[in-house]
């Protein structure tokens, strides 16, 4: 990933007429990210995510269960969930939950 400076600066490299070859070894960088950036495919300071989240399939199946009944236990959502085809662990699950917030409030 490159910042927004480093951005401008191999635009800048290329206008002055070097390759990319060039660029890469004078920026530190590899001649397949420079020219990415170059072609405009990549946006500087966005890292791209390697995969798509396997969670996001279950989210609508964890939030509709967490709001019947907010106070089900990760054991029990995970031992539905595994049919459905999950396939992450119990550690997983829960830090999934806490991290999006998918569980309401308790009153």
């Amino acid at each position: 990933m490159l910042s927004e400076e480093d951005d401008v600066d191999i635009h800048a490299l290329k206008r002055q007429g070097m390759t990319i070859s060039e660029i890469a070894r004078r920026t530190d960088h590899d001649r397949k990210t420079i020219r990415a950036y170059l072609a405009g495919q990549r946006t500087p300071g966005v890292r791209q995510r390697a995969a798509p989240d396997p969670f996001d399939a279950f989210i609508d199946y964890v939030t509709a269960r967490l709001t019947e009944d907010p106070h089900l236990w990760a054991a029990t959502l995970l031992d539905e969930l595994v049919p459905l085809g999950f396939e992450g662990s119990y550690q997983t699950l829960t830090r999934q939950i806490r991290d999006r917030s998918l569980r309401p409030a308790c009153t």
